[in-house]
């Protein structure tokens, strides 16, 4: 027999960014527990609102099954003597378990035989199991920031105010905080009942719908999204899918119905995003745009209830936008009475960090360093001097009243302040480039400018941070040094830009004022934990762009650079590997890589001591593939030299059927070895197909 069970957690309003992870913890932590309780069940869902999070587990076993628990002892030879009589050890083990020698067993582990004590154990029924476990589960869940309330010493997300805890329509008695579980529920906190019953976990849903309370936060979703459309559609406009707002919403109330607002279009005059931006992350409002895309004076808000009194909700919601609106045109107004670089000299007073200086002196390295890339990279003159313009503007919004307010800003602001004195639109897209990527899958910077002050600027904090040993650890990165480095090899990588990141991470340290900063390592040091560093980048973007775990081994095996070369590299031999005949390449290159792992070979091969027809046909083969990838590889063909190299297999293995290496002679010998280190050798350049797992 199986009944469902229901615990439903009611508590104080929840933040949204604590839900979702409450939410599949819970669930994770009931598997675990009721697999540890060896209780069956069909399925487990977590539904939640802000002021409750509840576990449904359906067809719950109503009892634990009855199970035999076999306890080990000692050894049979230290367990009878030499007559067979059961020594004190067993004694002692029998005692202690409650058996007699003759009703023992004896089994083996690891070849040696045990005596072993079987138990029945009776399984119990669940209604006497749950309560503990589902309080063990409750107090497990983590939150970033959980809360003590009263003179109760239990923390979590926010104060529990009731518990219903129900198996099939039976109460669970379990008591948390001096808060004991019942069947008594809370509808809406305004709109629906604070008494109500539920049944069990069928109607459950099903209740709280009727209290304005739709606990599915999947269904909420939907209901939410559907509501905002149908607002828009209604007055003709449309409104963009934003996923992480939508999401945060839906954790925000429990009844959505949405409705429209406005604002005045004076304030379209000022750049969208400073419009949108107090909208969205302020007041979680969606934006609304007319059929072209633009953005029109209107806005719409998701209200925690039901159709009624939308008037007022309305005109509550444009008075309170209205505010904020009027905050973001005084910043941008003032913001605009001076040029950017009238901000350089107050970035003296701002510590970029204490061990490393202040922005200002940031701003200097980032601009020389983002003209050496510049310089390697071959930019035009043009292109150099838009450059070395942005860098020196790129950090002066910070200290603007716009980008104080809103932080989120930073770097686009800088580039509507540098469009308003007339700056060349290159250094003003450069400036709010230079933050691309914010994350994992945002846009890279478009322009020369923005690409080299973007590598520039997060190259000089690597090399800083790294340069005083502040590493970042397995569970710490404090200054996002991991996203920093992942965006430099992106850009690197995405662009195809011919960089040596050990010349640009040395080239960075030097800029680094010994008077000013005094670093903990060396440069030689930095430099080479920083390409290990990076290395570990770049063997990321090559997995998630399809690249076997062996491929790039093989690859990064060999030294490492220049990103964008290993990165071509990783991707032709991915491609290659593929094709007929790889297997038996590999095997060959295996074969031969094996044979010189003690082998001591100047590789040079004599050509008088070639005297099978085998080896001089691979020596001549090699000699002509050696020349034919040169080119190759010059021209970063790789797919085309591992074709190239390909065509070595049948030498290869015409060589090993017809020729004994390990020659009685040991010139012989040595030269055969010499030729199999120069057959592996033509790999060198692109990776050790020894290292590839067939």
């Amino acid at each position: 027999m199986a009944k469902n069970l229901l615990l439903e957690i009611g508590i104080e309003e929840i933040p949204a960014r604590f839900m979702e992870p409450a939410l599949a913890q819970m669930a994770e932590l009931t598997k675990t527990k009721l697999k540890e309780a060896n209780l069956a069940y069909k399925s487990i869902k977590t539904l939640g609102t802000p002021r409750r999070l509840t576990l449904i587990v359906e067809q719950l076993a109503e009892e634990q099954p009855d199970i035999t628990i076999e306890v080990k002892g000692p050894a049979q030879k230290a367990a009878y003597d030499a007559e067979g009589n059961p020594t004190k050890a067993l004694q002692g083990f029998c005692r202690s378990q409650g058996f007699l020698p003759e009703n023992l067993t004896i089994k083996e582990l690891n070849g040696v035989p045990y005596v072993y004590a079987a138990k029945e154990k009776k399984g119990e029924a669940a209604v006497k199991v749950l309560p503990k476990l589902l309080v063990e589960v409750i107090h497990k869940i983590y939150f970033p920031k959980p809360m003590r309330w009263g003179y109760e010493e239990m923390r979590f997300a926010r104060p529990i105010r009731w518990i219903v805890s129900l198996f099939g329509e039976e109460i669970l008695p379990l008591e948390l905080a001096k808060v004991k579980a019942g069947r008594v529920s809370r509808g809406h906190r305004f709109l629906g009942s604070q008494q109500l019953e539920i049944k069990n976990a069928a109607v459950y849903e099903e209740t709280l719908a009727k209290e304005y309370v739709i606990v599915d936060q999947n269904k909420r979703k939907v209901l939410a999204w559907q509501s905002i459309q149908e607002v828009a559609a209604k007055a003709g406009m449309t409104v963009k899918e934003d996923k992480e707002l939508l999401d945060e919403v839906t954790y925000l109330l429990e009844y959505p119905t949405a409705l429209m607002g406005n604002f005045s279009e004076n304030y379209l005059d000022m750049p969208e995003e400073l419009i949108v931006t107090p909208m969205r992350e302020h007041q979680r409002y969606f934006p609304v745009f007319d059929k072209a895309g633009k953005l029109l004076n209107h806005f719409i808000a998701v209200r925690n209830g039901n159709s009624d009194h939308l008037a007022t909700v309305q005109a509550g919601n444009e008075k309170v936008l209205q505010a904020r609106l009027a905050d973001a045109a005084f910043f941008w107004q003032e913001d605009c009475q001076k040029p950017l670089e009238e901000n350089l000299p107050r970035l003296e007073n701002i510590v970029f960090h204490e061990k490393l200086g202040t922005l200002a002196a940031k701003v200097q390295r980032v601009a020389k360093l983002a003209a050496i890339i510049a310089a390697k990279l071959a930019y035009s003159k043009a292109d150099q001097k838009a450059t070395v313009r942005a860098a020196q503007l790129m950090k002066c919004d910070l200290v603007s009243h716009a980008v104080y307010e809103f932080t989120e800003l930073q770097g686009t602001m800088g580039k509507y302040y540098a469009q308003v004195y007339n700056e060349e639109e290159q250094v003003a897209l450069a400036i709010e480039e230079h933050y691309q990527p914010r994350f994992a899958g945002d846009v890279l910077p478009e322009t020369k400018a923005g690409q080299a002050l973007a590598m520039a600027d997060r190259i000089d904090s690597l090399v800083g941070f790294f340069g005083q040993e502040m590493f970042p650890t397995g569970s710490q990165d404090p200054y996002a040094m991991r996203r920093q480095a992942m965006g430099v090899a992106q850009i690197i990588i995405k662009k195809q830009l011919d960089l040596s990141i050990s010349e640009l991470f040395a080239a960075a340290y030097d800029l680094y004022d010994p008077k000013l900063v005094k670093m903990v390592s060396n440069k030689a040091d930095t430099v080479t934990n920083l390409v290990n560093f990076f290395k570990q980048r770049i063997d990321n973007i090559m997995t998630e762009e399809g690249a076997e775990y062996d491929v790039v081994n093989s690859v990064l095996s060999k030294p490492f650079d220049k990103p964008v070369e290993s990165h071509q590299k990783a991707m032709a031999l991915q491609v290659f590997r593929s094709e007929a005949g790889f297997a038996e390449l590999i095997a060959g290159f295996t074969r031969a890589a094996n044979l010189l792992k003690n082998a001591n070979t100047d590789g040079m091969v004599k050509e008088a001591l070639l005297n099978e027809s085998s080896e001089k046909a691979l020596y001549e083969g090699v000699v002509a593939v050696e020349a034919k990838t040169a080119v190759l590889l010059a021209e970063h063909d790789y797919l085309a030299a591992l074709q190239t190299i390909g065509t070595l297999r049948p030498l290869i293995d015409d060589f090993f059927n017809q020729v004994m290496v390990m020659a009685e002679d040991e010139a012989v010998r040595n030269n055969r070895l010499a030729l199999l280190a120069k057959v592996v050798g033509v790999t060198d350049k692109i990776g050790d197909l020894a290292k590839i797992v067939m």
